[in-house]
């Protein structure tokens, strides 16, 4: 496993249709309590729903690049960490490819040394093409030698006070649609197990939800941050 420190800077990379401003509390907790230097990708909707086509992969692993390349002189190891929110996560994983792709050759595993995926939907029986393609290029922990894969999955108790209305609607029919089967437990949103890579390592959040459409307690609020970063960033290094 490679060695990280966590005083490295990091970029964040959002979820679909989530926004970058969604994240400014995750990054205002990073930066208040560990002091690093934080960059969070700048994604809107229209970013977003351009994603079904490869170019708007391009467009926002370009923004990633940028951040990651500005950031390497500012990390005392040159590397950098990684954290990826729902759909951000995989592509994250694409990003640290050597494959050409859309006509970019981003290599991340060379710059950064850590990827954490927060509700990402890694395993499932009907992902997109863009989403199965990076199962097929990269599976699992495919660059396990040189990065630290770490993945967050969320338990919400749909029956609890922190399920939205939307998430107590909506829950079964996501589950069923991401791996077949709606009897399982999952964030509202992601399942457990599509949530946790395979040969990743693994936490799982009680009561917490894929995002604030899905209840007030989730990957992002201050409450998860610090269960999350302590094990994924901190115990790990």
């Amino acid at each position: 496993m490679p060695i990280v420190d966590p005083k490295q800077p990091v970029v964040i990379l959002g979820g679909f249709l989530i926004t970058d401003d969604a994240y400014s509390s995750l990054s205002c907790w990073i930066e208040s309590n560990y002091g690093l230097t934080v960059r969070v990708v700048a994604s809107s909707k229209f970013d977003w729903l351009l994603t079904t086509w490869a170019v708007g992969w391009r467009r926002l692993l370009d923004r990633v690049d940028n951040h990651v390349k500005e950031l390497q002189a500012q990390s005392p190891t040159g590397k950098v960490t990684l954290i990826g929110h729902s759909s951000g996560g995989v592509m994250l994983r694409l990003y640290l490819g050597e494959k050409l792709f859309a006509g970019r050759n981003y290599s991340g595993h060379h710059r950064c040394n850590r990827l954490v995926m927060l509700g990402s939907p890694h395993q499932a029986i009907r992902a997109t093409p863009l989403r199965a393609l990076v199962d097929t290029l990269y599976p699992a922990t495919f660059y396990s030698t040189y990065v630290d894969y770490v993945s967050i999955a969320g338990r919400l108790n749909l029956d609890g006070p922190n399920a939205s209305p939307f998430a107590k609607r909506s829950a079964s029919g996501s589950y069923r649609s991401i791996i077949g089967d709606s009897d399982v437990e999952g964030d509202g949103l992601v399942p457990i197990n599509s949530a946790l890579l395979k040969q990743s390592r693994h936490l799982i959040l009680d009561d917490t939800a894929h995002g604030g459409l899905f209840g007030p307690l989730w990957y992002g609020s201050s409450e998860r941050i610090e269960q999350w970063w302590s094990t994924a960033i901190a115990e790990l290094s």
